[in-house]
């Protein structure tokens, strides 16, 4: 995968579940034909949406499989970016060969987490990532990793021959703005309620939770912005925000699941603990949400 093909709206799956806690692969092929029959980028396997901290790799690697045999049964070629990113730099590694080998068409790497590194050990970390051959994109989301990149750390980082591009979930625009005179290599927006500011700022695009949701409005947002209809575009998403916000009311993806299995695109909204599902309040609004839709 190349930077240039960072553009335009990358979904990240969340992960279905029987409800004793198994992978559940039928409920996965359903879903992934549901995100096909959209105009979509790319795919994003292992990521904060799939709940990439309780999955082990052998699932991983089952997931990107069944993603693959989808695909070749529906006629789509969409590149599958593969969440490998850990706090320990040597798994990180490990883990972004096997998805190279598993033909994975990028990796996503979050900053290391827990640790709290220097900003120069988050570059180091980043360059063993970039040096396995696989095309890396570099992942912000200072909310879960409690440390933040200074724009210096993430131009240095984006300058890495392997590193095609960033994912900004540091909620604000700040970063995008520092970075925008500094580097070629694109941005994608991670944090979903900033989607419409950021693309105005020239992120290339998006890759948002949300997104599962009304695919086919956030294609339009970017759509919008790209042809210059500014207006059409403010509007389309202010009409997305309360979907964004009941969706990250509670801890995502608890209440994307509980859409999606409201829906019958997956057969159960079961999560991994410590992630709970919603709440009987949260389950009420989405409820009505969903009729809305």
């Amino acid at each position: 995968m190349k930077a240039a093909e960072l553009q335009g709206i990358f979904v990240p799956a969340a992960t279905p579940f029987t409800q004793d806690g198994a992978l559940d692969e039928a409920s996965f092929d359903r879903y992934v034909r549901h995100l096909l029959a959209h105009d979509i980028q790319g795919i994003v396997i292992n990521g904060t949406t799939g709940e990439s901290p309780t999955a082990a790799w052998e699932e991983v690697e089952r997931l990107v499989t069944r993603a693959r045999a989808v695909m070749a049964e529906t006629g789509h070629a969409l590149p599958i970016i593969v969440g490998t990113g850990t706090n320990d730099t040597r798994t990180t590694v490990r883990r972004t060969e096997l998805a190279r080998r598993l033909g994975a068409d990028a990796a996503l790497v979050v900053v290391p987490y827990y640790s709290k590194p220097s900003q120069a050990g988050i570059v180091e970390h980043f360059r063993r990532a970039s040096e396995t051959g696989l095309p890396v994109i570099a992942y912000e989301v200072p909310s879960r990793t409690g440390v933040r990149l200074q724009p210096d750390t993430a131009a240095s980082i984006l300058a890495l021959d392997g590193v095609i591009g960033l994912k900004d979930s540091s909620g604000g625009t700040e970063l995008l703005e520092a970075l925008a005179a500094r580097t070629g290599k694109p941005v994608l927006c991670g944090e979903d309620a900033d989607f419409l500011a950021m693309l105005r700022l020239g992120a290339a695009g998006g890759m948002l939770a949300s997104a599962n949701v009304r695919t086919d409005a956030f294609v339009r947002v970017y759509r919008q912005i790209r042809g210059g209809s500014a207006e059409q575009a403010e509007r389309t998403f202010g009409a997305l925000l309360p979907l964004i916000r009941l969706l990250f009311e509670e801890s995502n993806p608890a209440p994307l699941k509980w859409l999606l299995a409201a829906q019958g695109i997956i057969a159960s909204d079961t999560l991994r603990l410590p992630l709970m599902p919603v709440s009987p309040a949260l389950q009420a609004k989405l409820a009505q949400t969903l009729r809305e839709l």
